[in-house]
């Protein structure tokens, strides 16, 4: 039998630690105190002590954003790197090299040290469910309340739970870990289905409802909290554990999920031509009926008021550089990053699950130089860029509602309702598309004070197909930027990521605009014919209401956005085609759109295989652009490019477990196909 790398954080011996330091919120355990590492006497014996040693749990989770000084985490087709970017973990995904997540230390799959913490869910994930464990087993020392005793149990259970469920959502289902083994001892467990394995998470995330204050403001009243209010926003409570329960049966009742517990029935997973042959839209009802419910609950506690969580407003002055509305309270781009807010955590009202706070000018060294263009060095660091394919631009549908694009029988088909002319390719967008999106003739630098004469020329964007900004090493591939997650502002003009701006970023693992697109897509799921998209049995809201509820926030005067129209809502299986497109815009580039595909049975399926550019002819002139909207140009030869194929096999819907953890037993078996 072969010692392995999961055994040693599942059986290995565990610092047992009590940060008194660490009762003042999140703070940085990885620079604790030596005094700070205890006896187990001491690690457990009060509410304090216990508290301290459950905070190291919150400082490993991953900030995806910051695995070394340039990571990936956008695995789907709405992304590419350019060439010196080639060796991250999103163009390995591109190749078929998923064992490359194991080696790559700029993905948080594995990842590596930064900033004080080790960014590995796989390292992490083993680590803190043996920490949960060890404490669960070790409540009953503790000298302490009820109350008190609550708080640390729901902790412990929410993270149980959740550690398992990241690791499931890239490798399929595990043994579901509930006991601290010791170092003599073998764990043979089998390896659970998703399905099986999500019936223990669910477990301990009602467990965890059930015993935790609902949001920050509870904490902040119960006498335990008091000793840190106001500084509760990052611990979990019952409102994540709620939305994190109804996650969790949505994935357990997702296609993908579906057929592989088929297959222990004798049946093979039939993942190929899912898209062809219907097997896309067949959910499992029993756990979307679940999922609806939770997810329902949760919108109720949202709309009455009963939770601080809400919608943050999208509320702007001036869309294209996130000009915040001088009657606006919240603000939509506050959810990804903040500026000068004296480095306050990014998150807005709307995030729900978030780690620990990022530290000082965290961004300055990796995320905040990786998105814009390197032409002329009008962006500072190396030439790597993460930047949007032209499909996740073509998600992006038209202020009337409707998408540019249909998906019928497997195939994307323009859609004659949508009023879109390649000549005006960006006039009457989805208002999204404005904040999030960087294209031709787009005004760049604000302050050219400080740029060389070459960096000046690039005040507006050149991407029409031949543009400065074009080349593959140091502009665009595809004819666009991301600004959504890092404004435009971070250049070597108005050097927003330089230390006096205060620039922070954080990209949360669970915002409130999910919480409404996951109830759509259960109650679609759980729908017999259209009648039941208008269903509430679990909300004050149907399916219908909650895709509604978001494109409201986004409406306005100058920009405008439509409910789901009519011809949208004529079949299930159309809406549910939609709610698919409305998370790939209002989630685009936030993480999640691999395993969307993935658990949608898409990601082997044409068209979402293709990655391609937009190549068009500039009909404006560079002048043009200074006095009018570049929303409004027209341009000449619109069209597509392919860039890269994926040649994905079944396989391709797991990541590969380690090879030297398979050899761990015999009932931990390596993913099929690896």
């Amino acid at each position: 039998m072969k010692y392995n790398h999961i055994k040693s954080f599942l059986c290995g011996s565990l610092l047992l630690t009590a940060g008194v330091a660490s009762m003042t919120s999140c703070t940085d355990w990885l620079e604790k105190d030596p005094e700070a590492i205890v006896a187990e006497d001491e690690a457990f014996k009060n509410y304090r002590n216990f508290q301290g040693y459950l905070e190291e749990i919150y400082n490993l989770i991953p900030d995806k954003e910051k695995v070394n000084y340039c990571t990936a985490w956008n695995f789907g087709d709405d992304a590419v790197h350019n060439p010196e970017g080639y060796a991250h973990m999103d163009h390995q995904v591109d190749l078929g090299n998923y064992r490359n997540w194991y080696y790559n230390n700029q993905c948080w799959l594995k990842g590596g040290y930064y900033n004080g913490r080790v960014q590995s869910l796989w390292d992490n994930s083993w680590y803190c469910i043996r920490k949960c464990n060890m404490g669960i087993e070790k409540i009953k020392s503790l000298v302490g309340t009820d109350e008190e005793r609550d708080l640390l149990l729901g902790q412990m259970y929410f993270f149980r739970a959740w550690w398992h469920f990241e690791l499931m959502c890239y490798f399929g289902g595990f043994p579901y870990i509930d006991k601290a083994f010791e170092a003599t001892e073998i764990p043979e467990l089998p390896r659970l289905s998703f399905q099986e394995c999500a019936d223990r998470c669910a477990e301990d995330f009602e467990r965890a409802y059930d015993l935790l204050p609902l949001d920050a403001t509870a904490w902040d009243e119960t006498l335990a909290g008091m000793q840190t209010s106001g500084k509760n926003d990052l611990r979990v409570n019952g409102f994540m554990a709620l939305c994190y329960l109804g996650k969790c049966y949505l994935w357990a009742g997702s296609p993908l999920m579906k057929e592989f517990e088929k297959a222990k029935t004798g049946a093979s997973p039939q993942l190929l031509g899912a898209s062809s042959n219907g097997k896309t839209y067949d959910y499992d009802t029993k756990y979307c009926r679940l999922a609806a419910e939770a997810l329902g609950k949760a919108l109720d506690l949202v709309r009455r008021g009963s939770v601080t969580y809400k919608l943050a407003e999208y509320k702007y002055s001036d869309i294209y550089n996130h000009t915040k509305d001088d009657n606006a309270e919240t603000n939509y781009s506050d959810i990804f990053y903040t500026h000068r807010q004296s480095w306050s955590m990014p998150g807005s009202s709307e995030a729900i699950f978030r780690g620990a706070y990022p530290g000082v000018n965290s961004a300055n060294w990796n995320c905040a130089k990786i998105f814009g263009p390197k032409v002329a060095g009008l962006v500072a660091h190396d030439k790597i860029i993460h930047h949007p394919t032209a499909n996740v631009i073509d998600q992006y549908g038209m202020a009337n509602g409707q998408p540019i694009y249909l998906v019928r029988n497997g195939e994307y088909v323009l859609n004659p309702e949508s009023g879109w002319d390649p000549e005006h390719p960006y006039k009457n967008r989805d208002p999204r598309f404005y904040h999030d999106i960087i294209f031709d003739g787009f005004h760049y630098v604000l302050s050219t004070d400080a740029l060389n004469s070459d960096q000046k020329k690039l005040e507006y964007c050149d991407l029409y197909t031949g543009g400065a900004m074009r080349s593959i090493e140091n502009g665009s591939s595809t004819g666009y930027f991301i600004q959504k997650l890092i404004p435009h502002q971070c250049n070597e003009g108005d050097k927003w990521y330089d230390y006096d701006h205060a620039f922070q970023s954080y990209l949360p693992y669970m915002r409130l605009a999910d919480i409404y697109l996951m109830y759509a897509e259960a109650m679609a799921a759980i729908a017999t014919d259209t009648k039941g998209l208008d269903n509430r049995e679990f909300c004050s809201l149907s399916a219908v209401d909650a895709i509604n509820a978001l494109r409201d926030r986004v409406n306005s005067a100058d920009y405008p956005m439509e409910h789901v129209p009519a011809n949208l809502r004529d079949t299930r299986e159309h809406f549910i085609d939609e709610v698919r497109r409305e998370r790939a815009v209002e989630l685009s580039f936030e993480g999640f759109r691999w395993c969307d595909l993935q658990r949608w049975l898409l990601l082997t399926e044409p068209p979402y295989t293709m990655k391609y550019s937009h190549e068009f002819e500039r009909l404006e002139t560079a002048d043009w652009f200074k006095t009018h909207d570049p929303k409004d140009a027209k341009v000449g030869n619109f069209h597509k490019e392919e860039l890269i194929t994926r040649r994905f096999e079944a396989k391709h819907y797991w990541f590969p477990l380690p090879d030297k953890d398979i050899y761990l037993y015999e009932g931990f078996a390596q993913n099929p196909g690896w």
